[in-house]
C-alpha cells in the first residue's frame, strides 16, 4: 500500500483540533463531512495524525492525505498542499513528506548539480552567474555586457528577471544579440558559457519562445513560476526535446514565506518545490543582502534542495540580492561549493570587465 502524503502545518491561534478539522476537509472533499459517503469520509478525506501544542496559541498539526486524491499532477499537488488552506489565518505548512510514488510521477530536475558541473567542466568549484542590468538597456548594451562577462569566464549569465518585451529592448530582439554575443566570446575562449533569457512572457507565449531561445544559440531559461506557475516551469524542464538548464526566479514568491505565521517555510518553496517543477537552481535572497532572509531561512532553504527526494537529483542554490565580490568567501564558507554566486549590479561598479575577471580569479584560486 502507498504511504500516505505526510503535511505539518503551525497554527498560531486557539481550538487546533477545530482548524485541523477544517484543513482535512478544506483541502479534500470541500464538502459538509457528515453529508459525505463512508467511503468518501474514510479514504478521501484527510485524516488527522498529530496535533503538538508547543504554547497555549502554537501548535503542529500533521495531516496524512491519501495520494491518490493528488490525481498524479504537480497542480493538484499544490492544490492539495496548500489550496484553500492558502485561505486561512495563522496557518503555515512547515513541511512535506512525499511517497516515493508520489515524487516518482514527476522527473524533476534535468541536470542538477552534477549535470552542471559536466557542462561547465567544474568539478568542485562554485559556478560563476551573474544578471543582466539595469531595465533600460537597449539589447546592444546589454549584449556587450554579455560579451565582457562571457570571455570573463562567467558560467551563466541571466535576464534580470525584469527584462521582458519592453519597446527599448524587445524579447526576440535582446535574445538574439545577446545569445551571438555569448557564442562569439566563447568562440574566442574556448569557453562554454550560457545565456539564459528570461521568460517573463505572457502563458500562451512561454513554450514557444523556450524554443526560439534555444534556436538562436540561449543555452539556458530563466522562469518565474511565481508569475508563470511552476506547473510551467514543470512542462520545460520535462520536455526532451528542449532540454535546456533552467534556473527559478523567486520573483512574486516573497509573501509566501516573509510572515512568521502563514504561508509556506522557506525550504518547502524554494528547495522541494522547486525541485519537484524541474529547476536545476534555485535563486533565492541571501541572508545580509537587500532582503530579510535569516541564515537559519537560507541554511533550510540548501537542506530542502540537496537532501535526499526520491530519485531526483540535488540542485544548485544561488543565494542573491545584493552580493558584492568581497563576500564570495563568506558565501562559499556558509554553503559550500554547491553554490551559484550570483552578482549582478556589484559588477558595474567600477569597471565591468575588471570586477568579472577578479571574481573569476577569485573563485578558481578558492576552488
Amino acid at each position: 500500500m502507498t504511504a500516505p502524503i505526510l503535511v505539518t502545518y503551525l497554527y498560531h491561534g486557539n481550538s487546533p483540533q477545530e482548524v485541523a478539522d477544517a484543513i482535512r476537509v478544506e483541502q479534500t472533499i470541500e464538502f459538509p463531512y457528515e453529508l459525505a459517503q463512508t467511503w468518501i469520509q474514510e479514504s478521501i478525506v484527510g485524516k488527522i495524525e498529530e496535533i503538538v501544542s508547543e504554547q497555549d496559541n502554537r501548535h503542529r498539526i500533521t495531516i496524512s492525505f491519501n495520494p491518490d486524491v493528488v490525481g498524479g499532477e504537480l497542480t493538484q499537488l499544490l492544490n492539495v498542499l496548500w489550496g484553500n488552506a492558502s485561505l486561512f489565518p495563522s496557518l503555515k505548512i512547515i513541511d512535506i513528506n512525499l511517497p516515493h510514488e508520489i515524487v516518482a510521477l514527476f522527473k524533476g530536475p534535468r541536470f542538477g548539480i552534477e549535470g552542471l558541473r559536466t557542462i561547465f567542466n567544474a568539478p568542485t568549484r562554485p559556478l560563476l552567474t551573474t544578471a543582466l542590468k539595469p531595465m533600460g538597456s537597449d539589447s546592444k548594451t546589454l549584449a556587450e555586457m554579455a560579451r565582457i562577462l562571457a570571455i570573463s569566464g562567467f558560467d551563466m549569465i541571466k535576464d534580470d528577471h525584469s527584462l521582458a518585451n519592453q519597446p527599448w529592448s524587445m524579447w526576440e530582439e535582446r535574445v538574439r544579440v545577446v545569445s551571438s554575443a555569448v557564442a562569439q566570446a566563447n568562440a574566442h575562449t574556448g569557453g562554454t558559457c550560457m545565456y539564459t533569457p528570461s521568460l517573463n512572457l505572457p502563458f500562451d507565449r512561454i513554450r514557444d519562445a523556450a524554443y526560439t531561445a534555444k534556436e538562436v544559440g540561449a543555452g539556458a531559461l530563466l522562469v518565474l513560476p511565481g508569475i508563470t506557475g511552476f506547473d510551467s516551469m514543470r512542462v520545460l524542464a520535462e520536455d526532451d526535446q528542449l532540454a535546456l538548464p533552467i534556473q527559478a526566479h523567486p520573483s512574486l514568491l516573497g509573501s509566501f514565506v516573509t510572515s512568521p505565521q502563514s504561508g509556506i517555510t522557506h525550504g518547502v518553496l524554494f528547495g522541494t518545490l522547486m525541485r519537484l517543477a524541474g529547476a536545476d537552481i534555485s535563486i533565492f535572497p541571501n541572508t545580509g543582502g537587500r532582503f530579510s532572509f535569516t541564515l537559519e531561512q537560507c541554511m533550510q532553504i540548501q537542506e530542502k534542495t540537496q537532501s535526499p527526494l526520491g530519485d531526483m537529483k540535488k540542485i544548485w542554490i544561488a543565494p542573491a540580492g545584493g552580493m558584492t565580490i568581497e563576500r564570495i568567501p563568506e558565501i562559499i564558507s556558509m554553503y559550500g561549493r554547491d553554490t551559484a554566486l550570483l552578482i549582478g549590479g556589484a559588477l558595474s561598479r567600477g569597471t565591468l570587465s575588471e570586477n568579472a575577471r577578479r571574481m573569476t580569479e577569485l573563485v578558481h584560486s578558492l576552488a
